[in-house]
């Protein structure tokens, strides 16, 4: 029985209960921090069981019992990535999440790529903090939206600020005038809502359409700009837009 199927059948439905206590293990090599989170989840259902700096005295759990690794220290984005594996291999059916002061959005992205299931920043309130592992422990995966709207900066200034050409690959190679041209003024209007990340019942509810139509639309866009998904769209749209395109307003309506 694979890992997701355990997780799903066997601790998620305890995660529910309000009443059953998360066993929750601090990764943290700060004293003076991990007293500080201790405090933080004291009164709640994370139940502090262990606090280490390192993963070797980490113990075995029994099976069935929801169990949450919070890592507080400072760590490299590669050392969180050996770390994740290393308690992911140790504990299958454990959550972990990553609080930390800051991070660059695309390492949080690549982290939970590899098993994360959170990060929260320590700007974070106390009840938002609880409320994320809460989720986590729900079988979410947690990043602030301050993460998310960085991610979407990150998008939008891509063909000025050189990740475009990070990437590589990432970003279709053709002539931005034909691409242009080839779309039509629903598809140009959908393509600068993706931009903006807008999903697709915002996009419907703002056109005045279905959302079985705007997925339509989507579809065609990712087709003529030889996108395979809407980021990628949404990053040649944020570099190759004109004043034009950037200064129509939605009509609503077919």
């Amino acid at each position: 029985m694979g890992h997701n199927v355990v997780y799903k059948e066997q601790i998620l439905p305890i995660a529910h209960d309000p009443f059953q206590n998360v066993t929750t293990v601090l990764i943290c090599q700060n004293i003076l921090l991990r007293t500080g989170i201790s405090h933080i989840l004291a009164g709640t259902r994370f139940d502090i069981a262990g606090e280490t700096g390192d993963l070797s005295p980490l113990s075995t759990f029994p099976e069935g019992v929801p169990v949450l690794f919070l890592i507080c220290d400072g760590r490299s984005p590669c050392e969180y990535v050996q770390t994740v594996k290393e308690l992911k291999e140790q504990h299958p059916h454990s959550r972990v999440v990553v609080l930390a002061d800051t991070m660059d959005p695309q390492d949080i992205v690549q982290i939970c790529k590899e098993g994360l299931d959170g990060f929260c920043t320590t700007r974070m309130d106390r009840h938002a903090i609880i409320k994320a592992l809460e989720l986590v422990m729900l079988g979410e995966t947690f990043i602030p939206g301050s993460v998310g709207l960085d991610l979407l900066d990150q998008i939008r200034s891509s063909h000025a600020g050189g990740v475009v050409s990070r990437m590589g690959s990432l970003s279709p190679a053709n002539d931005p005038a034909l691409l242009m041209n080839k779309l039509s003024e629903r598809e140009a209007q959908i393509l600068r809502c993706l931009t903006q990340g807008a999903s697709n019942k915002l996009i419907a509810r703002e056109l005045g359409v279905a959302e079985a139509t705007v997925k339509v639309h989507i579809k065609a866009i990712l087709r003529k700009v030889k996108a395979v998904n809407r980021t990628q769209a949404a990053m040649w749209a944020a570099g190759h837009f004109g004043s034009t395109q950037e200064s129509a307003a939605l009509v609503p309506g077919e």
